[in-house]
């Protein structure tokens, strides 16, 4: 079995957990492949590189939700199913821990796992002449605001070529299901159940009241573009970990991935049982019985 590994140096355990892995690997019948930005944590000698590697049967994020976001970048639509490990506090969208690591991966290799297929988007910036550049695709969100200084910009939003409105706010956040329990959420977005295949866009404070999020059908092309007077200095961030600019008469396109995301899921917990865990959903246990 191919098994890639992502992982975030920043946590302090990552280093153990590396070693556990290499030594368990060889008796499971387990072939590593390493990110290269944490080949250097690895005993010596380090598992070969991601890149090149062959097919993976799975791939192995080592962190929070935010590493399992960059391993579904890293994967750009593969297919592989990911299997998430939280070293960190909320870990939302992975499926085992640091504690139950060995029972993770003995579940790996007997295939006694789900996986959960997630939405995902593929965006790209468009000119005015129609040139692309493509973008890697994200599992949560891709967002347009404005860069330097904090202030308002004013964006045109389109769905099918169909204007649904002009924007003014600080950014237009487009999210898949996945992204809507995160800075979608923060912007006042609905919640919006994995299982179902919709595309969320929310404004961030919007300086009109008449503005709220919508929900649409995932199979529509979503266009952000910033109206000309307001176009300088717009960024487009994806899953907020990478981003790039968008220039005068430039626009993001974001439609569905041709491919869902593919994550590992253990035991019997649902979706409706990590929301209220992890986000402490209905949690009335601090107030006292009348």
């Amino acid at each position: 079995m191919n098994v890639g590994v992502v992982g975030n140096p920043s946590y302090r355990d990552l280093k153990s957990i590396l070693a556990h892995l290499a030594n368990v690997a060889p008796r499971l019948g387990v072939t590593l492949f390493t990110e290269q930005d944490i080949g250097a944590l690895w005993p010596p000698p380090a598992p070969r590189p991601l890149q090149g590697a062959p097919p993976l049967d799975c791939l192995l994020t080592l962190g929070g939700d935010g590493t399992l976001l960059r391993g579904a970048r890293t994967l750009d639509g593969a297919g592989t199913p990911i299997l998430g490990v939280n070293l960190g506090r909320v870990g939302f969208l992975t499926t085992a821990t640091s504690q139950s690591l060995d029972w993770a991966l003995d579940a790996l290799v007997r295939r006694a796992y789900s996986t959960e297929p997630r939405l995902a988007l593929a965006p790209f910036i468009e000119d005015k002449q129609g040139k692309r550049r493509a973008e890697p695709v994200v599992l949560n969100d891709a967002v347009v605001h404005k860069g330097g200084v904090a202030r308002v910009i004013q964006l045109r939003v389109s769905v099918d070529g169909d204007e649904v409105g002009q924007y003014s706010a600080d950014g237009i956040v487009v999210a898949t299901p996945t992204g809507s329990t995160a800075y979608a959420l923060s912007a006042g977005g609905p919640i919006v159940i994995p299982g179902v295949d919709a595309i969320v866009v929310a404004a961030i404070c919007p300086h009109t009241l008449a503005v709220r999020p919508i929900v649409l059908p995932s199979n529509v092309a979503v266009t952000v573009e910033p109206i000309a007077s307001w176009a300088e200095d717009v960024l487009v961030s994806f899953d907020g970990q990478v981003g790039t600019t968008m220039r005068q008469g430039e626009r993001l396109v974001v439609k569905r991935a041709d491919r869902p995301v593919q994550l590992v899921r253990l035991g019997p917990e649902g979706f409706f049982a990590r929301m209220r865990k992890k986000l402490q959903w209905g949690d009335l246990s601090d107030r006292e019985r009348e």
